[in-house]
């Protein structure tokens, strides 16, 4: 029992560490909290358990949770700085710019993106696309999922086909501008994943898209 009342104490402390760090939104007022922060709280939780449950000792336990709090911190500030370079650089572009804990998201509205049912990137589009190469160059410790999505008007198969072949051709281009192909994988969705009613113009834009998803390596 002494050894579990420990372990509690030893997680509390990343815990406070989550609220404390925590920062308010100018324009909402919203508490949020820091991401590297967040990490590092739950990095420090995960080690914590992992040395009391593979350890006797108790100053194992609050090693192994340091350790995991330095990693979690590190993954946590890495994907912050990488979405702020992302945010600049696609600053007016149309590209939206989305996080969700350590996984950032980049949505490409099919209107800049491509011509109406074709999968050639339009000549327009590739500085933006430039912009991004360079900034998943940089940040080499990141996989890249390129999405492809379209509205519902014509067959099934013929949405799923022109998905894959732009979600292709997205993420070809980003290889021939240095991003390793290793880091790289293209699906399409075809009509199956709309993110608006596919019931007018409006709607279907809003699907007809390309989404790049950024994961940290493991």
């Amino acid at each position: 029992m002494k050894k579990l009342m420990i372990g509690v104490a030893a997680m509390a402390a990343p815990l406070a560490m989550t609220a404390a760090c925590t920062t308010t939104d100018p324009y909402t007022g919203e508490q949020r909290v820091n991401k590297a922060s967040r990490g590092a709280a739950i990095g420090a939780v995960v080690g914590t358990v992992g040395g009391i449950v593979g350890s006797d000792k108790t100053s194992d336990a609050v090693l192994a949770g340091a350790a995991g709090a330095a990693i979690g911190a590190g993954v946590g500030a890495y994907m912050d700085r990488q979405e702020q370079e992302l945010r600049n650089e696609l600053a007016s572009t149309g590209v939206r710019v989305q996080r969700n804990g350590d996984n950032i998201r980049l949505i490409m509205p099919g209107n800049i993106t491509f011509p109406t049912g074709q999968s050639s990137v339009k000549p327009e589009f590739y500085a933006t696309l430039n912009s991004v190469a360079t900034v998943l160059e940089k940040y080499n410790k990141t996989n890249v999922l390129v999405e492809g999505h379209t509205d519902d008007v014509g067959s099934d198969q013929s949405n799923l086909n022109l998905s894959i072949a732009r979600a292709e051709a997205v993420g070809n281009y980003l290889a021939s501008r240095g991003v390793a192909v290793p880091r790289i994988n293209a699906l399409g969705y075809g009509e199956t994943q709309p993110i608006a009613a596919n019931t007018n113009e409006t709607g279907r834009a809003q699907n007809r898209r390309v989404e790049i998803q950024l994961t940290p390596t493991g």
